[in-house]
């Protein structure tokens, strides 16, 4: 039995940020046992000269620039993650292809879920780059895990991260890639400052969300996204529309970063 609160936190303090597929499960029953010591608000953390500080952290928004915010999907929505409609949906592949990943980058999978694009992003960057596959619920890691080690993948970096901190390394990452879950974040602005800061100069977020102007397109309001209202949150947090996607079948591709803007050609929406 942990003789306090500060031996739990010490302990959690020297875990590693980023767990591989082989220990990951190794740290999974520790992680759950410090939960029963975390409360909600404030929280606990070290200060450098070992004594316990106490942190607010920031209050959940439930809208943003006046954009309803939507409750994230509950890791029991998996088997409609890897729907077979998704394809024609979707397009996953020529999505991935305008993503023009590399091998050897940092590719992040932001909101990763059980990795339905992280295995394809693993594939492309190769054994010299990495994926840092992203969840705030640890079930979804899990099965992510699992996957991993049934394709013998190993540059896959797991984060359990916080609703208002993903925990990427500041200065590393080449890309991120969020598809149909920024709309859900909670504290918009402390993820992008923490996103933004984690890229590398001329890195890039790739935004993938549903056509909240296409009315043909059969999802809930609140899980889709305008173009206006995409581009008025992302310049009011300092970043601004690099180039974008238009011929998915039901979403927009749009990369946004901090360097010069060099938007594209639009191009003609599908028919």
């Amino acid at each position: 039995m942990l003789k306090s609160r500060w031996t739990m936190l010490w302990m959690l303090k020297r875990l590693p940020k980023t767990l591989g597929t082989q220990s990951f499960f190794a740290f999974g029953s520790l992680a759950m046992l410090g939960m029963l010591f975390v409360t909600s608000r404030p929280c606990e953390s070290l200060a450098q000269d070992g004594s316990v500080k106490t942190t607010e952290e920031p209050k959940p928004l439930t809208k943003y620039l006046g954009r309803r915010i939507a409750i994230p999907m509950s890791y029991h929505g998996i088997p409609w993650l890897n729907r077979p409609e998704r394809i024609q949906e979707e397009n996953p592949e020529e999505m991935l292809e305008q993503l023009e990943v590399q091998a050897g980058m940092t590719v992040c999978d932001m909101g990763c879920g059980d990795g339905y694009y992280t295995m394809e992003l693993a594939k492309r960057v190769g054994p010299t780059g990495k994926v840092i596959a992203v969840d705030i619920q640890p079930e979804m890691l899990q099965e992510l895990s699992r996957r991993c080690e049934r394709n013998n993948l190993k540059n896959v970096d797991m984060v359990l991260g916080l609703p208002h901190d993903p925990k990427l390394p500041p200065g590393k990452v080449d890309l991120i890639l969020m598809v149909d879950v920024y709309h859900e974040f909670s504290n918009p602005v402390e993820m992008l400052t923490a996103m933004r800061e984690s890229l590398k100069p001329n890195g890039r977020i790739a935004l993938v969300e549903f056509r909240g102007e296409d009315p043909q397109v059969p999802i809930k309001p609140e899980h889709k996204m305008t173009k206006k209202q995409i581009l008025k949150e992302y310049e009011a947090n300092k970043m601004g529309l690099v180039k974008e996607y238009d011929r998915l079948p039901w979403q927009h591709l749009m990369f946004l970063g901090t360097g010069p803007q060099e938007k594209s050609p639009k191009q003609p929406k599908p028919e």
